[in-house]
């Protein structure tokens, strides 16, 4: 059964990223579950957006993994691992055609919501960072309905605490 897991950093006051996009509030290193979670997944889904941004970080770092990129404009393929995707309500509604088993929701904010609304995601994991940055791209926007959560577990690397849950459906 394949399994959609929304697996974010967030500051302590809901952005993941500061208004033009900059992440550089990110630790540069810490320790926590990442490699354990990485390892578990066979498919990673993101929005252009985010796909653009992780490109300017170097090389592309989701290289064995499946690779869906949504985007309303027409993408060429530079890499055999990548799939450009232009229907999301479709994808979801044809059982996510090409995904693997273990599917990562990388980001950003409207591709979370898109999945959000349409009840495709099965678990949320944030790692929420001590860091209060006043604005900003906020983690949930545009969430049409109702999401009720089940706490899983909870878990502190360092100065980060993980909160993980089960989406109730």
């Amino acid at each position: 059964m394949k399994k959609i897991i929304l697996f974010i950093a967030s500051s302590l006051d809901g952005y993941i990223a500061r208004e033009n996009g900059e992440i550089d509030w990110l630790p540069k290193t810490a320790e926590s579950g990442y490699d354990a979670f990485y390892n578990s997944i066979d498919t990673v889904i993101m929005g252009k957006t985010t796909y653009d941004q992780v490109l300017t970080f170097g090389e592309y770092p989701y290289k064995d993994k499946k690779s869906l990129i949504f985007t309303k404009s027409s993408a060429q393929n530079k890499d055999e691992n990548i799939e450009f995707v232009s229907d999301v309500e479709k994808f979801v509604k044809d059982g996510f055609p090409g995904s693997g088993e273990n599917i990562w929701l990388v980001g950003g904010v409207q591709i979370i919501a898109s999945f959000l609304n349409q009840g495709a995601v099965d678990e949320i994991i944030i790692f929420v960072i001590p860091v209060l940055l006043g604005k900003g791209i906020p983690l949930f926007k545009n969430i049409e309905n109702e999401t009720k959560l089940e706490l899983v577990k909870t878990e502190k690397f360092g100065q980060l605490v993980d909160l993980h849950y089960k989406v109730l459906k």
